[in-house]
């Protein structure tokens, strides 16, 4: 997993002000696989992503290119 995505993903989170538990609930997840996310151990699929982006509020891009 690309680090970039890594970071990009914890510090939207942050911005939004959740907790890594509070992700995961909403997506429906086990803190820890969201966790492993932002890690860089797995890496989510492609409707995780769009989940993100929705709860998160950015772009599918944004979470994967740009550095926020």
């Amino acid at each position: 997993m690309d680090i970039r995505f890594c970071k990009n993903l914890r510090s939207v989170r942050l911005e939004n002000e959740l907790t890594q538990k509070q992700v995961a609930q909403k997506l429906g997840v086990v803190e820890s696989c969201y966790a492993n996310w932002e890690q860089g151990r797995t890496e989510p699929n492609l409707e995780m992503l769009r989940k993100l982006s929705t709860l998160l509020h950015v772009k599918v891009d944004e979470l994967l290119n740009d550095e926020i």
